[in-house]
């Protein structure tokens, strides 16, 4: 499987190239800060919110909506993944420092093996995400179908089992999950520019002159 892949790299390779005199190494430095540094910052904030929403829940009266066990393990596997997708940015720009240098410089087809790592990477996150979301979703409007239907502050569902509150702390937990799916869209775009990068061609692999 690993050499029909290899295999199907080296014909993707060996493709035409529009624009074989641009530089990688600009390319794979200028993302790879860019996606870091959008990791970083937009990351924080779903951190934050759900810091802030476990404290809350923990210091709040009891009935807080209780999410589903699956929700926690692909919530969990997500923020793992963004950090990992963080520190893959990170890595292309060490790359880039390696692509322009005649003597450290990898082959296209470890680039673009390594691309693909983080463009992995970054789907499965947005699939988790995804699927966070959608059972979110589903849970809320579960418990909003279940209350009465009208104009009332606060939403408590009553039934089999003690009653239970639907609050500002799950639009809290929403929000973290769109503020994260952001930067995961936002990585996944750059992995694919990337690609496309290493399949065109560049300056360092044969392009002639360097252009910015």
């Amino acid at each position: 499987m690993l050499n029909v892949f290899k295999n199907w790299i080296e014909k993707t390779l060996s493709s035409s190239r529009a624009l074989p005199r641009k530089s990688l190494a600009i390319s794979f430095k200028r993302f790879g800060w860019a996606g870091f540094w959008i990791q970083i910052v937009v990351g924080a904030i779903p951190i934050f919110l759900m810091g802030y929403t476990l404290l809350f829940a923990q210091s709040s009266a009891s009935g807080t909506r209780a999410g589903l066990p699956i929700v926690e393990y692909l919530t969990i596997g997500g923020l793992l993944i963004l950090v990992f997708t963080t520190f893959w940015f990170w890595h292309y720009t060490r790359i880039a420092e390696r692509i322009a240098g005649p003597d450290t410089s990898p082959s296209e087809i470890d680039l673009a093996g390594t691309v693909w790592i983080g463009l992995l990477a970054s789907s499965i996150a947005v699939l988790f995400t995804i699927t966070v979301m959608f059972f979110e979703v589903a849970h809320l409007l579960f418990y909003f179908l279940s209350a009465p239907q009208g104009g009332v502050p606060v939403f408590q569902t009553t039934g089999v089992g003690p009653s239970s509150w639907v609050s500002a702390v799950d639009m809290l937990s929403l929000m973290s999950l769109v503020l994260t799916l952001m930067a995961e869209l936002v990585v996944l775009v750059f992995s694919l520019w990337l690609l496309f990068r290493v399949t065109e061609g560049s300056a360092e692999y044969g392009g002639g002159k360097v252009v910015v």
